[in-house]
């Protein structure tokens, strides 16, 4: 009898060991310009990062790409990408975009009135994926010296109040990556893109929204 319970007892547990082996992972996209791709930073991105503070039962893909605006009249639109196919592709479970910092140059910002409906857009399409996936948007990192054309009068002034307004119609999270920012101008060598320490606490806000 006690062979027989102890050998019940050894069964389980190899079945719960299998079972924590098969659990499926949490599949983040993190949607973006050249701040989320993180050229340069190496294994230091924000989704790198990202990938860290979530821990082993997340699997985090970057899917930023450089100079890429949300408007599609903007000069180098990301839904115009091949990389915005295969995000939907991979059927993730949580989509964090994080666009509008090239949105903000001149020539991309006079479309400023398609904006909101571009992002709707964007949302719509992640929200008819099959995994029905949890999507937050983002407010844009400070711009702590405008430069490349981008313009944090605009950043500020004018994107904050819309992307608020955007999740709240879409009923979307929002991600404030604008306030968590603002001590870490020093971490932000060209007053654009963070480096590989500005990347960490840029990771650290959106993980914090996730959990």
């Amino acid at each position: 009898m006690r062979r027989m319970l102890a050998w019940c007892l050894c069964l389980l547990s190899v079945g719960i060991l299998a079972s924590s082996f098969n659990q499926k992972k949490i599949k983040v996209a993190c949607v973006g310009d050249s701040i989320t791709e993180g050229w340069g930073l190496g294994d230091s991105t924000y989704p790198k990062h990202l990938q860290r503070i979530l821990g082993d039962g997340y699997e985090v893909k970057n899917y930023g790409k450089g100079g890429r605006t949300l408007l599609n009249h903007g000069d180098y639109p990301y839904m115009n990408e091949p990389m915005f196919k295969e995000v939907k592709e991979w059927q993730p479970d949580i989509v964090v975009i994080k666009l509008g910092t090239n949105d903000s140059k001149p020539q991309n910002w006079k479309f400023k009135d398609e904006f909101a409906a571009d992002y709707k857009s964007m949302i719509d399409q992640f929200k008819a994926l099959p995994s029905k996936p949890k999507i937050y948007i983002c407010y844009p990192m400070p711009v702590f010296k405008d430069n490349f054309g981008i313009r944090e009068s605009v950043v500020k002034g004018e994107q904050l109040p819309m992307i608020k307004k955007i999740a709240k119609q879409n009923h979307v999270k929002l991600i404030d990556l604008y306030k968590p920012m603002l001590p870490y101008g020093n971490l932000v060598p060209d007053g654009v893109h963070p480096n590989k320490e500005g990347a960490y606490y840029l990771a650290a806000a959106v993980g914090k929204a996730i959990k």
